[in-house]
Order: structure tokens, then sequence, then C-alpha cells
């Protein structure tokens, strides 16, 4: 009886030291794979592979779309010249939410490349932001319609989530922000300078409206733009007889009139 007790013991004792080895085997297992999993998350792309994306993925579409502004602009130049006043340029007109033709050019002339490319590097960290990846959202662009196709932002302001815009192609997200900076009243100024100048790094002190960083977002794209050398992208619009005579009009005081567009 004695022996049968030992034996049973030593099997008892036998099959707790296995519980335990298997038990010691599982949790390191699961400390390995955690491990692997952080090693994941740390790992990073290469700012020069980071870049090359970018500009593979963004550059021919802001360039498409400069096109597309451009042409578009320089008819408008011509139509208001000949003193044409179609369905067209009202139209126009109803989606800037504008009156006059000096308002209508700075609305649709476009800014030059290097800055469009400047903002989609700092708003999109260079095409790796999420609103990039899951949305095409390559400049940040906010929602504010349950109508339009969106997604959510990590976090809130305050107690309210934050939206923005979800677009069908990364081309779609250009045209939109050029769009919102020839009609949004906080780019007034902006537009104003834009149609004299086109010279990047003096537009950007115009966009302190921007950003929530104010007169620092400028210096920002200043820095962005001349040490990637993204004014090598720019491309020339023809300048027009109009600017000219619009900044001949805000030397002298006067208002720019009908009469001296049909002059032109």
């Amino acid at each position: 009886m004695r022996s049968l007790f030992l034996i049973i013991a030593s099997i008892l004792f036998t099959s707790l030291i296995v519980g335990c080895q298997q038990k010691t085997t599982d949790a390191e297992k699961h400390t390995v794979k955690k491990t692997v999993i952080k090693k994941i998350k740390k790992s990073t792309i290469p700012v020069h592979v980071k870049k090359a994306n970018f500009k593979k993925m963004l550059l021919p579409e802001v360039q498409a779309v400069f096109q597309e502004l451009t042409i578009q602009y320089e008819e408008i130049v011509l139509a208001l010249q000949n003193n044409t006043q179609s369905d067209r340029i009202n139209k126009l007109k109803k989606t800037y939410k504008i009156t006059t033709d000096v308002e209508l050019l700075q609305a649709l002339k476009p800014h030059p490349i290097s800055l469009t490319l400047a903002q989609a590097a700092m708003e999109s960290s260079w095409g790796t932001s999420r609103f990039f990846k899951e949305a095409n959202n390559v400049f940040g662009v906010w929602s504010f319609s349950k109508k339009e196709p969106r997604i959510a932002a990590n976090g809130l302001r305050g107690s309210k989530t934050i939206w923005l815009k979800k677009y069908g192609s990364i081309r779609d997200s250009v045209r939109d922000y050029y769009k919102n900076m020839g009609r949004s009243f906080a780019f007034k100024e902006f537009r104003q300078e834009r149609l004299l100048s086109n010279n990047p790094l003096i537009l950007v002190t115009k966009l302190d409206r921007y950003s929530e960083k104010g007169a620092e977002y400028g210096k920002e794209l200043h820095s962005m733009i001349t040490y990637n050398k993204f004014m090598q992208y720019d491309e020339k619009i023809k300048k027009s007889p109009i600017e000219d005579t619009i900044t001949q009009n805000e030397e002298s005081d006067l208002p720019l009139d009908q009469e001296s567009l049909q002059n032109i």
C-alpha cells in the first residue's frame, strides 16, 4: 500500500513539474510575440525614401491640376479683355462667391507648384498621415457636412469630433485645395498678392491664417520650399497686362473699373 502511495505521489509531482514548464514556455512565447510587435511599430521609413515616394505620388497630380487651372485662368483673362460676360463667368463668380472681375481673377489664378508641394508635405507628413492613406486628404481639409464622404480624426477638439474630407483620388484633393484657397475669406489677402506675384517666398507670408501656428507657419513653408528645392518645379504663367493694370491702380489708389479691363 505504501509503495502504491509513493507511485501515485511521484506521478502527481511529475505532472506538476511538466505543467509548470509548459506554462513557462507559453509565457515566454507570449513575451516574444509582444516584443516582435513592438519592434514593428517602432520601425520607420528613411527620410529620403519618404520624400521620394511623396514626389512620385504628388508631383504629377499637382502639375496636372496646375495646368488645368492655368488654362482656365488664361481663358477667363481673354474673355474679360473682350468684355465677355458669359454664363461660364457668371457660374464661376457664383462658385467663388464673388461679384467683380478682379476678384474672379484673384480666385482663379493658381499659385506656384512649389508652394502647393510644401503645404502638401507639411500637412500630410510627406504622404504618411492616416488622412492621406485612408482618405486621399493631402492638405488636412476639415469636413463640416454629414452628407459628404469623410473620416474622423483620432483626437477631439473639446468634446467634439473632428472630421476630415475623404476624396476619391489625390487629384481631387489637390483640386479642392486650390478651390478652397480661391474662395475662403481667410485667404483674401493671399489671393490679392497671388494675382500680383508668382514668388512663393512672398506668398507664404500671407498664409498665417492657414494654420494655428500663425506667422510661424509661413516661415516653415519658406524653409520647406528652399531646403527641398521645390521651386525647380514651378511653371511660368504668362504675365497678363491686367496684372500691371491692377498694380498701377493700387499704387494710385484708384479702383479698377470695367473700362480699365477693356483697355488692356
